[in-house]
């Protein structure tokens, strides 16, 4: 006879999951502004910035926008340990880069 399944652990431990999923998300959203240098707007004009980016139904101009953003991800992935790792996790691992700090 098969055991039956523990519906309630399953979905406590995806809710768990998505609690951290979001609190990961909410940590790398902080440290892309603090690496872009947006920390010193205030957040009124953060905010309205992002919100006309939101709004925005011009394509060309977004696409300006994704490819300053791509051209900042490159700088930052060819700095030696600085700024937000590639995976986007914030973590700054060893990229190849074995030596002693």
């Amino acid at each position: 006879m098969r055991k039956p399944r523990d519906f309630d652990s399953e979905l406590q431990a995806l809710t768990e999951k998505a609690k951290q999923l979001k609190s990961r998300k909410v940590l790398q959203l902080g440290e892309l502004v603090i690496a872009t240098g947006a920390d010193a707007l205030d957040p009124e004009t953060l905010t309205g910035a992002l919100l006309g980016l939101v709004k925005s139904k011009d394509t060309k101009e977004r696409e300006a926008w994704r490819a300053s953003g791509a051209a900042f991800f490159q700088r930052q992935s060819r700095k030696a340990g600085g700024g937000i790792s590639p995976d986007n996790s914030g973590n700054q691992a060893s990229q190849g880069n074995d030596e002693p700090r």
